[in-house]
């Protein structure tokens, strides 16, 4: 995995503090982290897919909304904000039944209560499978 060198330290304090979650269970994987850009992967098996055969709908907003949150964490201080998905929408292009989605989160806006984010969704080929776009709210804790 790539990860800026700005975000190395927090990224290593963020797994020994994390637990395991939504990431795992889905088999995300991480594959880039920089200032306003997450990069990930995620593979097409069964607890993702839908009764019919094909990528469910909800894990690929899953997936955007997840990329958005890490990258969103990663650009506010932890100890005076929280953050918290606020709005997401998405259009699903593409149906896929097996390998993987690729996932590029870019910011469209960083403020200093929300950010926006762009994520596109491509399957193997480089297709388009959902593009998305997702609003995280930066919430203060109160401390300064």
């Amino acid at each position: 995995m790539h990860i800026a060198p700005e975000f190395e330290q927090r990224w290593r304090d963020y797994l020994a503090e994390r637990k395991p979650g939504l990431i795992e269970a889905f088999s995300i994987t991480l594959t880039k982290l920089d200032h306003g850009l997450v990069k990930a992967s995620m593979p097409v098996g069964e607890i993702v897919k839908q009764p019919f055969g094909i990528l469910h709908g909800g894990a690929s907003v899953a997936l955007a909304e997840t990329l958005a949150s890490l990258g969103s964490w990663m650009l506010v201080s932890p100890e005076t904000n929280h953050i918290a998905g606020l709005e997401i929408n998405a259009n699903h292009l593409r149906p896929v039944s097996d390998g993987s989605v690729h996932a590029e989160a870019t910011i469209l806006h960083q403020g200093r209560t929300s950010h926006v984010w762009h994520i596109q969704i491509t399957d193997d080929r480089g297709r388009p499978v959902c593009i998305s776009r997702c609003t995280i709210a930066i919430i203060s804790s109160g401390t300064s």
